[in-house]
């Protein structure tokens, strides 16, 4: 029987991206087209973009509408979830509004948001959060059915106050399904705030690479790229790993008690 694939190695990123951007600058040069700028171009134009304060200014406002969008979605999802999971009425009225949703695709809803609300950041928000609502609903929801009812009879015993029983009886146990659900939602906002932003708003990477296309600058495409990758992976090292790393150590006690 074979093993679990896990993480790759730290070695394989120092050999393979290397290698990446050695064939692409060999393609580059190979090509000399202006539609494959070379590595080197696209570090000139991100330093270019930095130092005019361009690249800050509109990385800053895509990263403020994510932190925004995801905010109010973690929390409407969530509060929407337990509820669906400890109620069956309440699960029975949401499950067919939720589904909708979730085959809904994002451009539409973003096209709603602008043609009924204009071309305003209150419409740009709410597209991204009426599309990541039903994810986070449906994964807290899960964690929401599977609360370990002796715990809960526990906590009436020791008559935790509600306070009490949120901290101690229910985030231990929702915490992995509201990493999964924190996970999941930031990899999909990012992606729709750039549509959002490409659309109809005038700043943020989405409008950068829609105004790089305009005049084929793939040089400038790829450097506000590079930079929104480089964002999403600062996320990911500095806040969620160390979340995940805590989620494991609180369902560590669930499995060995399993």
């Amino acid at each position: 029987m074979k093993g679990r694939v896990g993480r790759p190695p730290l070695w394989s990123y120092w050999i393979v991206l290397p290698t990446f951007v050695v064939l692409w600058a060999l393609t580059a040069w190979l090509l000399q087209s202006p539609l494959l700028p070379t590595p080197l171009s696209v570090l000139d134009t991100l330093a270019r973009e930095s130092a005019t304060g361009e690249l800050w200014r509109h990385l800053g406002a895509t990263l403020a509408r994510v932190v925004v969008a995801f905010i109010l979605a973690m929390v409407i999802g969530t509060a929407i979830g337990i509820v669906m999971g400890r109620s069956q009425t309440t699960n029975a009225l949401f499950d067919p509004l939720l589904v909708l949703l979730l085959n809904l695709p994002a451009l539409v809803t973003i096209i709603l948001m602008y043609v009924w609300f204009g071309l305003v950041e209150v419409a740009a928000v709410m597209a991204v959060v009426i599309n990541k609502v039903p994810n986070v609903a449906v994964t807290v929801r899960e964690g929401a059915r599977s609360l370990d009812y002796r715990l809960e009879e526990m906590a009436t015993v020791y008559e935790f106050s509600r306070w009490q029983r949120l901290r101690e009886v229910w985030v231990p146990q929702l915490f992995p399904y509201l990493m999964a659900a924190t996970r999941g939602g930031l990899s999909l906002i990012w992606k729709i705030v750039l549509v959002v932003e490409l659309l109809g708003r005038s700043s943020g990477v989405g409008f950068q690479l829609h105004m790089a296309f305009q005049v084929f600058d793939v040089a400038a495409i790829l450097a506000y790229s590079l930079a929104f990758i480089a964002v999403v992976q600062l996320i990911e090292l500095a806040i969620l790993q160390p979340l995940e790393r805590r989620s494991s150590r609180w369902r560590q006690p669930e499995v060995a008690h399993a």
